[in-house]
């Protein structure tokens, strides 16, 4: 299996938010450079079978962004176990639920995505910049594999854009 880490756009500081943390949406900003992003993933053809996001609004409102420009809305699937606290055995959990896919990408948080994410590689150290794309191919059930790619924000922008 295939496994794609994609982490939450641009959202309103917290700081200057009113509301709670799982309420804390895009910025306008964010969602139109998402939108840039959602149609680089399409030109990338990763053949996802479902994309999973976690419940916060940012990442809801990004895997949203992302199903509409492929057409996935139907394949579209809240997780609370990519919630903060998202760890290698929440990780496992959620590839053993989706076992039937070829390619599923993970839409989630910091710190804890690239923390998972540096853990199924091997314990590495990874930072996974807002809106970054990375993807695992992923060896049997141990949900552990090697990164086949690791595609910041400007990139995938840049590819959106053409």
């Amino acid at each position: 299996m295939r496994c794609y880490f994609l982490r939450h756009g641009v959202a309103v500081d917290p700081e200057s938010y009113g509301g709670g943390d799982f309420e804390r949406p895009l910025t306008r900003q964010g969602r139109e450079r998402m939108e840039y992003e959602a149609k680089a993933i399409e030109k990338l053809a990763l053949d996802l079978d479902r994309i999973v996001t976690g419940p916060l609004l940012r990442a809801l409102q990004t895997a949203a962004v992302v199903a509409e420009r492929l057409n996935m809305e139907e394949r579209l699937a809240l997780d609370p176990r990519l919630a903060p606290g998202f760890d290698l055995e929440r990780f496992r959990a959620i590839v053993h639920d989706h076992a039937d896919a070829a390619a599923i990408m993970l839409v989630g948080h910091e710190p804890s995505m690239s923390a998972t994410l540096g853990r199924a590689i091997g314990n590495a150290s990874i930072e996974l910049k807002k809106a970054a794309l990375a993807g695992v191919e992923l060896e049997d059930e141990t949900s552990t594999g090697t990164l086949v790619c690791l595609i910041p924000p400007k990139v995938l922008v840049a590819l959106g854009k053409r």
